[in-house]
């Protein structure tokens, strides 16, 4: 399908109205297309088995990896990440600390990829049974944050713990409440998780302190 060029004037405007508060999550700028790393990874054609090129395919704007052999365009799309914020009935929030890289050894919310047989809600549900061993009912969405680097787009639901048990998994080798005041700021692992943390507990809490500076790590 071919998309309209937006004129300069209406780039222009387009650009007036700011990353919007998801790309706070993000130093890389816009508009660059895909990363390197991932480019490389995508490098024949699933129709006809032809190395694909980059660049401009005919009726189109912008630079994408395409086949000259049959005009297949491989479009590469940011992969969505959904997570919970699970929260007690006494109003702590349950965090992880990563088994696995990136962020080994760091807290953050559970969560994972989407699967492409679920709904986004079913994806939040299994993601933190399989990390937590905790059973979450989604409620209110947070928020939605935008990480260039590493070509996701990460959703966070708060969710009330309604069953299970927590346990360590081959994804968290610990799983920890905290009251909103004692949150290991420090040591969060993803701008991801240190805004929508910080985003529940504006909401939720606001006469807690917040932090004003990121530390943990920049996953690509």
């Amino acid at each position: 399908m071919t998309e309209r060029r937006l004129t300069d004037d209406e780039l222009a405007q387009a650009a007036a109205q700011g990353r919007g508060p998801d790309g706070r999550s993000t130093d890389t700028p816009s508009g660059r297309g895909a990363p390197r790393w991932l480019l490389g990874m995508v490098r024949f054609c699933s129709r006809c088995g032809v190395e694909l090129v980059e660049g401009t395919p005919p009726d189109d704007h912008r630079d994408r990896m395409w086949c000259p052999a049959c005009g297949f365009v491989a479009y590469i799309n940011p992969r969505l990440v959904v997570t919970t914020l699970p929260v007690t009935e006494a109003g702590d929030v349950v965090l992880i600390l990563r088994g696995i890289e990136p962020g080994y050894g760091l807290w953050a919310q559970p969560g994972g990829f989407l699967e492409i047989d679920e709904t986004v809600t079913e994806a939040a549900v299994r993601e933190t049974l399989e990390e937590t061993g905790l059973v979450v009912r989604p409620g209110e969405l947070v928020g939605i944050y935008s990480r260039l680097e590493a070509s996701v787009v990460t959703v966070m639901y708060e969710a009330l713990v309604v069953g299970g048990a927590a346990r360590v998994t081959p994804e968290a080798l610990e799983v920890r409440e905290f009251a909103p005041a004692d949150i290991p700021w420090d040591l969060i692992a993803f701008k991801t998780s240190w805004f929508a943390i910080r985003d529940w507990v504006a909401s939720r809490h606001p006469d807690v302190p917040l932090p004003t500076e990121f530390h943990g790590i920049e996953p690509h």
